[in-house]
């Protein structure tokens, strides 16, 4: 409508110019006018990109010049009429243009060589006449397309760099942590950056959860078969928080949203990189490095890690259990794992820029990794008969475990960029193959109270090895139809195998022999192939996106022991979503969103195989187990309060049907060898449904020039309704989660960053724990029981020293007051029982950091945002002249 009216009003400039000038040869028109009608009608714009990464140029100077008559020194010059500094898309749109000027288009930034070339519109009269409007629409309208900035390495020798990235952004449809700013992470895994990440929540073990749900975890904008552990902090270059994705991205995570985990990876002129080394006050080391090498038309990097870690947890438990007969056993252990190995990853690939809008890019990954875990259990048995007669034993438990793993990946990627600004064609592959073993002997003796032996000592062995291979196939396609309207579509298809076997042994007669109700070889295939549509427009000052995903699942298992199998096949499931954003004015905004989402068990869950390593927590899955299904609908507000303070403020509502939680129910003891009856088993379940209802709190503050302060606060109320789950009861209840996070910054380029966390009593996240709960030991309970209030305090001092601050040492330790202790109670008919562990307090970490390299374009304009807008302002005080 817009440029409709554009083409009216200049067709009917000049038909009026016409008659004027027709019937009055001699007239003239006022300046920007014709005839007496307003000329300045023009809009010229187009995008900036550097020549060297083929990415948009953010804060390059745009400057339209104008060659005029000067009143007063009767002499022509050059004259700014209009200019502006590219956003962060490398865009530029110059408007309110004489269409009858001739111009001259100046492009400028520091580390480039500038850019000039002549510009005009082109009017085609003739052809608007025979209906020809698109000659009109190139006329009022006109695209100067693609512009390339060469890199001026003689500039780039010269120039310091003293301004970086902010540790938190927030945008209305997710937030970014900047890892790079992150001190108590550095040396590092992925686990110690989530416990800064705002909105985030990590247990003792690992395990992850947003908004009290467990997330879906990816990589690079891709699902991953990695665990957090697995990930070195020092290759992550942020972490996107997704709360509630649209229909572009995967159906999967349930109303959790995503974790996106942004790997590093440069693409600057020259070669540049660093090297980095730590070690802990347990005297386990750390080194790395990553390289980064372009020239012409190839840019090569590659990364590596290496960390060796030592873990020491304390844990004890407490559980009566409830028997038959009106008969209580009391339970008690205390343990002390110790858990040492080390973990190697590496990463490496290049670019290959075809040319000036075709990249083509290739990677390859490897992690390894040995952990050895040695741990004593004391055990106390109390009995109490329905006679009063009491009877007491104890005894240990020495487990000694051993497990390793492997992981390549690859992956090829290929993206056209079109001559229209942001549209675009992406197709990329990724391949995994992870493979793991365990092994573990386990030592079992019971003493009378006067310390002889009351049993024979139990001798166990388990082995057991699994293979994952998972393979996706994606392609997007994104095109900006005009300014203000953009359609996306895209296809994927995800393939995953697993192949798994656990073998369990007892000593009998000085030979192992097999116990085939503890073992089992399992094998399942999960495809899930998806296609999505978006449609986004924007009217005045009101933006809508509408979404349609649809996905359809298969999933086959196989106890190959037991020769049962077992699918589920979802073969046409929808999954729209709604955006609606309105802006208020130029410092707020509300948005209004409701998506719909599916959880689908994973493996942990589902495999049909018991976890017999901690002799008071039997677990099993259930390959019954059916997928989750999620609407979830956020109302969000952002305000940017004055120049240093911005707040985003989101109400959420999430209701999830055939939730899959834990539970606990009493079996027949699966070791024949035992007495029966006696063991209280932890398995999965779907139970009814659940409500969350929230509000989340998120503020940047910049206190003062060396204080930065982002706070985090979410209040919900989580409700559970348990079904028909064996012994499970209905639970409710309030709790509120928050996070903290002071940055300083310091004379003599010291800084610090203190952060804290506390997690009020909550119900426990029914779908956490999947993995790291069964490699740790104490499965949770979800139906029926909660967590116990926790907080902690972490604290990092870094110093920049040499040239250009090229070194540093970062001093940090986390759990400053030794607080963080995860404590957990539950309870049933049949149960109760309380537990808590501490893992890791008070551990130190140095670490030492060496960038080099000369050339850094992609820096430049992160420095140079201020001077390049007061050069501006100085500038545009020519402007009209």
């Amino acid at each position: 409508m817009n440029r409709l009216f554009k083409i009216t009003l200049l067709l009917l400039s000049f038909f009026i110019s016409s008659l004027t000038f027709a019937q009055f040869p001699g007239a003239g028109g006022n300046r920007g006018q014709m005839g007496g009608q307003n000329m300045n009608l023009g809009h010229f714009y187009g995008k900036v990109l550097e020549t060297v990464t083929n990415k948009p140029l953010e804060a390059a100077s745009v400057l339209l010049i104008q060659n005029k008559f000067d009143s007063v020194t009767k002499k022509r010059k050059d004259v700014i009429v209009a200019g502006m500094l590219t956003d962060k898309k490398g865009e530029f749109s110059l408007e309110n243009l004489n269409i009858m000027g001739q111009y001259k288009l100046k492009i400028t930034a520091i580390g480039f060589k500038p850019y000039e070339e002549k510009a005009a519109f082109t009017l085609n009269m003739a052809g608007a006449k025979n209906g020809d409007m698109s000659s009109m629409l190139s006329a009022v309208d006109k695209d100067l397309g693609n512009i390339p900035m060469n890199p001026d390495p003689q500039q780039l020798e010269n120039v310091t760099v003293t301004a970086s990235k902010a540790i938190f952004t927030m945008n209305i449809d997710r937030k970014v942590f900047n890892v790079e700013k992150n001190l108590t992470s550095v040396g590092g895994t992925a686990v110690d950056v989530m416990k800064n990440v705002p909105s985030v929540n990590v247990d003792i073990d690992g395990n992850v959860s947003l908004r009290n749900a467990t997330p879906q975890i990816f990589v690079d904008g891709r699902p991953t078969t990695l665990t957090l552990e697995q990930i070195p902090a020092d290759e992550i270059a942020s972490i996107e928080i997704i709360t509630n994705p649209s229909a572009k991205f995967d159906a999967s995570g349930g109303g959790a949203g995503i974790l996106n985990i942004v790997m590093k990876k440069n693409r600057k002129a020259g070669y540049n990189g660093n090297i980095n080394a730590s070690i802990d006050s347990r005297a386990r080391p750390g080194i790395g490095g990553d390289v980064n090498i372009k020239q012409d038309k190839i840019n090569f990097f590659a990364r590596g890690r290496y960390n060796a870690r030592k873990s020491i947890s304390t844990a004890n438990s407490t559980r009566t259990n409830y028997l038959r007969d009106d008969t209580s056993a009391f339970f008690g252990q205390n343990n002390k794992p110790i858990n040492n190995g080390f973990f190697a990853f590496g990463r490496a690939g290049f670019d290959y820029f075809i040319d000036n809008r075709n990249t083509l890019t290739v990677g390859g990954m490897y992690v390894t990794g040995k952990f050895k875990n040695t741990d004593l259990i004391n055990i106390d048995r109390d009995t109490l008969y329905q006679n009063n007669l009491l009877v007491s034993d104890f005894g240990f438990r020495d487990t000694r475990t051993e497990f390793t793993f492997n992981n390549i990946g690859a992956n090829i990627s290929f993206k056209h960029n079109f001559a229209k600004p942001n549209k675009e064609w992406t197709v990329d592959a990724n391949f995994n193959s992870s493979k793991n073993s365990n092994a573990g002997n386990y030592n079992t003796q019971y003493f009378y109270p006067d310390s002889s032996p009351k049993t024979a000592a139990e001798v166990e062995r388990t082995d057991g090895a699994g293979v994952t291979k998972y393979f996706t196939i994606q392609s997007d396609y994104v095109n900006p139809i005009s300014d203000k309207l953009k359609i996306e579509m895209g296809v994927r298809g995800a393939v995953r195998n697993y192949q798994s076997y656990l073998n369990n042994y007892i000593l009998q007669n000085g030979q192992y022999v097999l116990v085939p109700g503890l073992s089992n070889d399992y094998e399942f295939t999960d495809e899930v192939y998806a296609a999505y549509t978006t449609f986004s427009q924007k009217i005045k000052n009101f933006t809508y996106q509408l979404g349609l995903r649809v996905e359809s699942s298969n999933y086959t298992g196989n106890v190959i022991s037991s020769g049962v199998k077992f699918k589920n096949n979802y073969p046409f499931s929808l999954f729209p979503s709604l955006f609606m954003t309105y802006k208020l004015n130029e410092k707020s905004d509300m948005q209004v969103n409701y998506s719909r989402k599916i959880n689908r068990p994973n493996f942990f869950q589902l495999m049909p195989n018991y976890d017999i390593s901690d002799p008071l927590n039997l677990s099993i899955g259930n390959p019954n187990l059916i997928p989750e299904f999620t609407n979830l609908a956020e109302i969000s507000y952002q305000n940017q309060v004055g120049k240093k303070t911005s707040l985003l403020a989101t109400v959420y509502f999430r209701n999830t049907n055939n939730l899959i939680t834990n539970y606990q129910y009493y079996d027949k003891n699966p070791d024949p060898t035992k007495t029966p009856d006696t063991v209280l088993i932890t398995s999965y379940a779907n139970a009814n449904k659940s409500y969350n209802i929230g509000l989340e709190l998120t503020t940047k503050t910049k206190f003062a020039k060396w204080w930065d302060f982002t706070a985090n606060i979410n209040l919900y109320n989580s409700t559970l309704k348990a079904g028909e789950i064996t012994n499970g009861v209905d639970n409710s209840l309030f709790s509120m989660f928050g996070k903290i996070n002071n940055s300083f910054t310091l004379p003599k380029n010291y800084s610090i960053q203190l952060s804290g966390d506390y997690q009020a009593k909550t119900i426990i996240p029914p779908s956490s724990g999947g993995g790291m709960g069964r490699m740790y030991g104490g499965t949770q309970i979800g139906a029926q029981g909660y967590n116990k209030p926790s907080y902690g305090v972490d604290i990092a001092i870094k110093k920049d020293f040499m040239k250009n601050k090229a070194a540093s040492l970062t001093l940090q330790m986390n759990d400053v007051f030794r607080t963080k202790l995860y404590a957990t109670h539950s309870e049933s008919p049949l149960f109760v029982q309380d537990m808590q562990r501490r893992r890791d307090p008070q551990v130190l970490r140095l670490n030492f950091n060496y960038r080099f390299g000369k050339i850094d374009v992609s820096l430049f304009k992160k420095k140079n945002m201020r001077g390049e807008m007061e050069s501006m302002q100085n500038g545009q005080q020519g402007m009209g002249q």
